[in-house]
């Protein structure tokens, strides 16, 4: 009698499995890494809620954390180690939950008034070499200056990134690699002497191509943030969610094996269905919105149902993204610092349950009820 009850309860948790993965393949969190000193934080966060709440994907913005022996240059003061890793993929191993590395590529080299690791080190990849790094940041400002960028036709960077690149997805025993690649406003920069008036959106192109087919020579897939291939113009979303300088063409001249991830933060706009039906495989991302989350759930699942079988398989599921490290985010969850009425980025006042921690348990108590209904 034990017996057969221990199959019928087997069988309805792989019926219930079987149903979610139907419903929303994948089932994302998108964090900063953590330091070595969170670590076992981090990992209790993995056994108590990403995977008893089925989370499947954990998108985890390395960059410098980590003690790279390609190039230790380019370490952080405080980097994870290749043990600190191990325990990493080892917890996320226990829930089946696939971890896939992000280094900021192409964009995002620098933060307000501050450069990031690789053009501290290597200035020359610099694709605005003359915009200097004010001592007060502001924006709006004279330069445009919002995150450096390399420079994609520099003939040293890749030989530095790609070493990075094959460095800590090895570490990280995954067969994705997550590139980042969005918000790049200087791109094609007239002073460049390799990019100087090229057009854009080739070059953002061809820089997605050169790290994707450098990842298919080991069998890995590319993810992006997926907002420079929308025209900000024509769709009305502007120049932070989409492209006003022209790289949303490039959506037509990249491999469709790139997984897109579609940030929408303010309003969920229907931009998902625009990259399935370019033939894309689609992540929505909501962030501190848990009535935009809800909707890009709803959304989601609808497009699986009614899409042909030719594009259901697009629809890939929904991941929540959190932009600062894993303490801000903990202490926020588990209600260790009272929310007050400055949004979780620290720009704007907000409703104080517009905040990351809480649109994660919204978006995850509704994924949850899934499993439940018939």
């Amino acid at each position: 009698m034990l017996f057969a009850l221990f199959l019928t309860i087997s069988f309805s948790d792989v019926r219930a499995q079987e149903k979610l993965d139907e419903l929303l393949p994948i089932r994302g969190f998108a964090i900063a890494a953590p330091k070595p000193s969170g670590l076992n934080d981090f990992i209790k966060f993995i056994e108590e809620e990403l995977g008893p709440k089925k989370v499947n994907t954990l998108i985890l913005r390395v960059d410098y954390n980590y003690q790279f022996k390609s190039h230790p240059e380019l370490r952080d003061s405080a980097a994870l180690s290749r043990s600190d890793v191990r325990k990493l993929v080892n917890a996320a191993k226990k829930f089946n939950i696939r971890i896939i590395p992000q280094i900021n590529l192409l964009g995002h080299q620098s933060w307000a008034g501050k450069l990031e690791n690789l053009l501290k080190v290597y200035p020359e990849f610099d694709e605005t070499p003359s915009v200097k790094m004010p001592a007060d940041y502001k924006w709006p400002n004279p330069d445009g200056l919002y995150c450096k960028s390399y420079c994609p036709l520099h003939p040293g960077v890749h030989k530095v990134v790609f070493a990075l690149v094959d460095e800590i997805t090895e570490a990280f025993e995954t067969n994705a690699f997550h590139a980042g690649m969005d918000e790049v406003f200087y791109i094609g920069d007239d002073k460049c002497p390799r990019c100087g008036g090229r057009d854009k959106a080739e070059l953002f192109a061809g820089e997605v191509r050169k790290i994707r087919d450098h990842l298919a020579l080991s069998g890995k897939e590319l993810w992006i943030w997926g907002d420079r291939l929308i025209d900000g113009k024509t769709t009305g979303i502007g120049m932070w969610a989409a492209s006003l300088n022209n790289t949303h063409k490039a959506i037509d001249m990249i491999p469709k094996d790139v997984i897109i991830c579609d940030w929408q933060y303010g309003r969920p706009n229907q931009t998902a269905v625009y990259f399935a039906l370019k033939g894309f495989r689609v992540v929505s991302c909501p962030w501190d919105k848990p009535n935009v989350a809800l909707v890009q759930i709803d959304d989601m699942i609808r497009s699986r149902q009614y899409a042909t079988k030719e594009v259901k398989p697009n629809f890939y599921g929904v991941a929540h993204t959190v932009w600062s490290g894993p303490v801000p985010f903990f202490n926020g969850y588990y209600g260790r610092t009272p929310v007050t009425a400055a949004a979780s980025d620290g720009t704007r006042p907000v409703d104080p349950n517009e905040t990351p921690w809480n649109t994660f348990k919204v978006m995850y108590d509704k994924i949850g009820k899934l499993e439940l209904k018939p």
